[in-house]
């Protein structure tokens, strides 16, 4: 029998967790860009910019952006000239990126329905993999992060963008206020959904702190880790290469 894992702050089963953030993200797919301004205050747009001028897309290379979702990273990635592959475990997430991208006539991405867990990628498909705010979901991330390292070619580089930790004083605290009392209510009012953002704010209050998480990924194989923190640890941009 499996170990429980958590959802949020609840305990369930790996198959629940994975059933339950389809839902969460179905819920929330239509509303998620919004919402993402109204947490972040318009910063989550900020952070992708920073994150991909660290992954350096070039031209021709074969990039795979995992949870990629409504598109914001693979967008900006395609316009560096790259090949970009977006891939969603949610086909609600990939078909609302599949129409932003029509409506600004964005051409040349390939739409890939694939759980992080166990990619369909064969070995060595990709120069980049990158994942923005999508880490933090998977049920197995180890796993995942395996994966990661399976499909990047030689040479090839893993960027993850993700929410963690902030070590600044005072502002900590008032994030987890801000997060706990409003982020729900926020919900509510735009997505219509306050128990899933509800779970968001759980979960990444669960993920692991940046020098942890950094570790996880040089468990997995990579080599020359970094992390470089943002708001004090609040937003991390970890790397590694696969060598």
């Amino acid at each position: 029998m499996s170990s429980p894992v958590n959802f949020g702050d609840q305990l369930v089963t790996p198959e629940e967790k994975t059933e339950r953030v389809g839902a969460v993200f179905s819920s929330v797919a239509r509303r998620y860009d919004i919402m993402n301004d109204l947490m972040s205050g318009g910063m989550h747009r900020l952070w992708k910019d920073r994150f991909v001028n660290r992954v350096k897309p070039r031209a021709g290379e074969q990039i795979l952006d995992m949870a990629g979702g409504t598109g914001d990273i693979a967008f900006r990635v395609a316009k560096r000239g790259a090949q970009v592959t977006v891939s969603d475990i949610n086909a609600d997430m990939l078909a609302v990126g599949l129409e932003r991208a029509e409506q600004r006539g964005i051409e040349g991405l390939s739409w890939s329905p694939q759980n992080a867990e166990t990619l369909t990628f064969p070995d060595r498909s990709f120069d980049a993999y990158t994942i923005a705010f999508g880490i933090r979901n998977v049920t197995d991330i180890p796993a995942a992060l395996k994966e990661a390292h399976r499909v990047l070619r030689f040479g090839g580089r893993f960027f993850v963008l993700e929410f963690s930790t902030t070590e600044w004083p005072g502002f900590g605290e008032a994030y987890e206020l801000f997060a706990d009392k409003f982020i729900p209510r926020i919900g509510k009012a735009v997505a219509g959904d306050e128990e899933s953002y509800r779970y968001l704010v759980e979960s990444i209050r669960r993920f692991p702190k940046p020098d942890q998480f950094r570790a996880m990924i040089a468990d997995a194989g990579f080599a020359r880790t970094h992390v470089e923190t943002l708001m004090g640890g609040l937003v991390c941009i970890w790397s590694g290469w696969k060598i």
